[in-house]
């Protein structure tokens, strides 16, 4: 099978996990994901994911907290969606290693590259948990630096929204679409698909980006398949 990439990270948004309930995990969509992220490890990919949480918390609700606290507090919340995406993909028979960028051994393994990436070469999945670690990164930040410790040919950015868009197709239905575009463009519209910092980041590292929709799971598949779904971000498009 003639696959695009063969090692992929993988960024799933909290929200995506909710569904229609906007909160907490929606089991059958949990799911839909984990069956697509088993048909691409079939396939001989070499799967990492980066988990969000705000399907639980985001730093942002937590006004007048410490903003210290409240991004501990979203990063806590990504291990519970990270500890659910590896029991949904067990269960499916994809071995799976959660690792954690805070230690908490009881339940995960602490985020080691090198062991991340010798699991890769096994075929296990590895799910990376609490973001960077650090308060003031986003997990979209977190998503790039792991992809670039990983050498992974790409990140498969899963969202609600099924592309790049030039403003809000929510609010505006007459909103453009980018079939490709580069960071630098991101950077100077200030659109909202990552925060500036994973944006430079995966500049700088020359790390593609295609964002497509997660509510059609097989999406990934398709990605994979060199199909062109979404939007493909890169330094020269």
């Amino acid at each position: 099978m003639d696959l695009k990439y063969k090692r992929i990270l993988l960024k799933i948004s909290g929200e995506a996990l909710a569904g229609e309930q906007g909160f907490g995990i929606e089991q059958d969509i949990i799911g839909s994901i984990c069956s697509a992220i088993k048909e691409a490890s079939d396939m001989g990919v070499e799967i990492a994911v980066v988990v969000g949480g705000g399907n639980f918390w985001r730093g942002r609700l937590g006004k007048g907290m410490d903003r210290t606290t409240a991004d501990h507090m979203g990063m806590l919340a990504t291990v519970i969606n990270a500890l659910a995406l590896a029991d949904a993909l067990e269960s499916r028979g994809v071995p799976t290693r959660v690792q954690t960028a805070i230690d908490m051994r009881r339940i995960a393994e602490p985020y080691i590259r090198g062991r991340a990436v010798r699991h890769l070469e096994k075929k296990r999945v590895v799910i990376f948990a609490c973001g960077t670690g650090n308060p003031f990164f986003t997990t979209d930040t977190a998503a790039a630096l792991r992809a670039a410790e990983i050498d992974a040919d790409a990140i498969l950015l899963a969202k609600n929204v099924d592309a790049v868009y030039d403003s809000d197709p929510k609010i505006n239905t007459k909103a453009e679409k980018f079939d490709k575009i580069t960071y630098m463009e991101i950077l100077n519209r200030q659109l909202g698909v990552m925060d500036s910092t994973a944006s430079t980041l995966c500049m700088d590292n020359n790390i593609p980006v295609i964002v497509f929709g997660i509510r059609e799971p097989q999406n990934i598949i398709r990605v994979l398949l060199g199909e062109n779904i979404g939007t493909y971000i890169a330094k020269e498009v």
